[in-house]
C-alpha cells in the first residue's frame, strides 16, 4: 500500500488523505481511545507505540518512494524489466535511504509513546518505574530512569544504523587513506 501511494496518483489521491487526516493527532491522545478498546494496558501500549512509529515510516517511505529518478525506472524498462523487478531492484533500493531515515524518526517516536504510555497505564517497564521514582520523590531514580531511556534509545538507534550500512553498501564508500 504504501509503495503504491508513492508510485501511482491514484493510489496517492485515495489513500494519502486519511493518512493525512489522523497523522496529526499526537499518539498519547490515543492513549484513552486505546485503553478502553484494549483488554490489557500491555495491548494499548503496544498500539499506541505503533501509531507513534507508524506515521513517520509511511511519509518516509511514500517521499523515497516518489523521488525515485523516473530515468531509472524508464531504463529498467527500456531493458525488458517487469513491474515487480523495477520494483525490487531499482524502487526499493533508490528508497532504502528513505526508509531507513523513516524507521529511525519512528523508533523515536515510539520510545516516546512507549515511556508515556507506561507512565499512564503501565504497571511495568521504564516509563513505569520513572514515573512511579516521581510520585515517591526519589529523585536519583529519577535520573537513573532518564539515563536508562537515553541508553536504551541510542541502542536501538546504533543497531538500526547499523542494519542500515549492512542493507545498504552502496550508500557506505570506504573512505580513503
Amino acid at each position: 500500500m504504501v509503495f503504491a501511494i508513492g508510485r501511482s496518483r491514484a493510489a496517492s489521491d485515495l489513500l494519502l488523505p486519511p493518512l493525512e487526516l489522523l497523522r496529526p493527532i499526537p499518539a498519547v491522545a490515543w492513549i484513552p481511545l486505546s485503553i478502553l478498546i484494549f483488554p490489557s494496558s500491555e495491548l494499548s501500549m503496544i498500539y499506541i507505540t505503533f501509531i507513534g512509529a507508524l506515521f513517520p515510516i509511511v511519509l518516509n517511505t511514500v517521499h523515497g518512494v516518489a523521488n525515485v529518478d523516473r530515468r531509472l525506472v524508464a531504463s529498467a524498462r527500456s531493458l525488458g524489466a517487469r513491474e515487480l523487478a523495477i520494483l525490487r531492484e531499482v524502487v526499493l533500493p533508490d528508497a532504502a535511504p528513505s526508509i531507513v531515515t523513516g524507521l529511525a524518526i519512528g523508533m523515536g517516536t515510539s520510545w516516546f509513546c512507549l515511556v508515556t504510555a507506561e507512565m499512564i497505564s503501565g504497571q511495568f517497564g521504564i516509563g513505569y518505574y520513572t514515573w512511579e521514582a516521581y510520585t515517591l520523590q526519589n529523585y536519583a531514580d529519577i535520573i537513573v530512569g532518564m539515563l536508562i531511556i537515553g541508553l536504551l534509545g541510542m541502542g536501538s538507534s546504533w543497531l538500526l544504523t547499523a542494519a542500515g550500512r549492512l542493507l545498504m553498501p552502496w550508500r557506505n564508500p570506504k573512505v580513503a587513506r
